[in-house]
């Protein structure tokens, strides 16, 4: 995390030469579900990409324990399908797996066949990572976090020595609401130190989530305007064009606001609003993400918007609504779709209102921060054709593009005085030069060198459930329900939720 700064300015006329960042520890990468579809789809190939890198010790090695009964050779040749099947369906990045770095990882790979819960399995895994490095990644459902952490604990496998660290790496869910996380969190740090527990987001992976502190802390002009004197709203959108498919049984216990809100959308959240931090220390960032979140005011009922899909049609084709999706109930009260209003009690955002939106089978996948900025006055206008100013937006696009876009006023050519909206934009894609990754690689690298500044603290995650935490006790109700039709901007009633305010959403399709 310490080098995102840095990178970004040794790309501009080099006036900066970035030391080669330095490889991870030798150790032993555990992954508790090694045979599972996370592990398959995108732990496997970040550390072939980070192997690709050259960022891995020679003594670095792969441990997949699961409970399907596999050979290491059987393994391996799973793996090697999975880094064939990444490394192929990357569209025009298309490229073949790179026969050396598959030659020096095969060796590297080793399986450990057993039960989560049985005794048998950690002393098997203590057999093959005797006195090493040790991260444990817990690729596995929520129910088994707990237990997992229990059993490394009794087996003496997160035990660490002056030559040895031990760190686990856990996925979210993490709790399903407010109590849940704290009882959760509680049951860790029996075992565990808070050090040692890397709560994972996978959204903090991707570049242009990092980049956030690097265009605000790192250049001259964008920290001076980001306060309530210059900011006249923020709005935050994770939308996807997906309906809930094959997750019936996952999402109906969920819903949006749970998957969605607490975690991905708090953590855009939290690097838009957070002071500066005194340093990149771990520490110094998640203190002041946490301050954020802690100074979110409470939400009442009029703040929040749920909505559902209904059938609709995508291209051509006709969808099903959420209640018509197999293995859903067709009187379900579940959201697909949330949006809500924020404020922040502080010095800062006093005022400026944060509204954030989520949801399934929208017009367009697009995840962006839009920052909004007051207007000019209108007064040298006045004897203009001009009804008013382009208004000035900053839009940090994180997927599936990422870049940053500025839209301001200038004088369209001609003899009058006529004013446009243009746009500047800066894309990741066309500036930089970096291969197909998955959002993983940096987090798993900043997890074996140590660096937690991208993961989240206990307090951090009890903070983002708090702040959502009331909208889980009113309960779902019918009559606050909004329906949308499939491919749309979403429900009308959150675009009443800004127009209010006299604001309205940026078009999301």
């Amino acid at each position: 995390m310490e080098n995102i700064i840095a990178s970004a300015v040794s790309q501009v006329g080099d006036t900066h030469h970035e030391a080669a960042p330095r490889r991870s520890p030798p150790g032993s990468f555990v992954i508790f579900g090694g045979g599972g579809d996370l592990t398959r789809r995108l732990l496997l190939p970040a550390i072939y990409n980070l192997a690709c890198a050259g960022l891995l010790d020679d003594g670095f090695g792969i441990v997949a324990v699961d409970r399907a009964d596999l050979t290491d050779e059987q393994l391996r040749d799973n793996v090697r399908a999975a880094l064939e099947d990444f490394t192929a369906r990357r569209g025009a990045e298309a490229v073949s797996l790179r026969e050396d770095v598959w030659a020096w990882m095969l060796p590297r790979i080793r399986y450990v066949q057993g039960d989560f819960e049985s005794v048998q399995t950690y002393q098997a895994v203590a057999d093959v990572t005797a006195g090493q490095n040790c991260i444990f990644y817990l690729a596995v459902a929520a129910r088994f976090f707990g237990p997992i952490v229990d059993r490394l604990g009794e087996a003496g496998l997160v035990r660490e020595g002056p030559d040895a660290f031990r760190r686990v790496i856990v996925e979210k869910p993490f709790g399903h609401d407010l109590q849940s996380a704290i009882a959760l969190n509680t049951r860790l740090l029996n075992t565990l130190e808070e050090q040692q527990i890397y709560r994972i987001d996978h959204y903090l992976g991707k570049e242009t989530v990092q980049n956030i502190l690097a265009l605000r802390f790192s250049n001259g002009f964008f920290e001076p305007l980001w306060n309530r004197q210059n900011i006249d709203h923020v709005q935050i959108t994770a939308a996807e064009t997906v309906g809930v498919e094959q997750r019936a049984k996952f999402y109906e216990g969920t819903g949006a606001l749970r998957d969605m809100v607490p975690n991905h959308v708090m953590q855009l959240l939290a690097m838009t609003a957070m002071e500066a931090p005194i340093s990149f220390d771990a520490d110094a960032v998640r203190n002041e993400k946490t301050k954020v979140l802690d100074a979110i005011h409470p939400l009442v009922p009029a703040d929040v918007v749920r909505g559902q899909y209904a059938p609709g049609t995508v291209g051509a084709k006709a969808v099903p609504g959420y209640r018509q999706e197999p293995g859903v109930d067709p009187h379900s009260l579940t959201e697909t779709y949330v949006a809500m209003k924020f404020g922040i009690d502080n010095w800062r955002w006093a005022g400026v209102p944060f509204y954030v939106r989520t949801g399934k089978r929208l017009a367009a996948r697009k995840t962006e921060i839009a920052i909004h900025f007051k207007s000019a006055p209108y007064a040298l206008f006045r004897d203009t054709p001009v009804d008013k100013l382009a208004p000035n937006i900053m839009v940090i696009h994180i997927q599936p593009t990422e870049g940053v876009t500025m839209q301001f006023s200038a004088k369209i050519p001609g003899p009058s005085v006529r004013l446009g909206g243009v746009r500047m934009k800066f894309d990741y894609a066309e500036w930089f030069s970096e291969g197909p990754s998955t959002g993983y690689e940096t987090l798993i690298y900043d997890c074996m060198i140590g660096d937690a500044t991208l993961f989240q603290r206990a307090d951090n995650i009890e903070a983002g459930w708090r702040a959502v935490q009331p909208v889980l006790d009113w309960g779902q109700d019918a009559r606050s329900l909004a329906f949308y039709a499939a491919d749309s901007e979403g429900p009308e009633a959150a675009d009443a939720l800004l127009a209010r305010d006299h604001r309205h959403w940026l078009k999301i399709g």
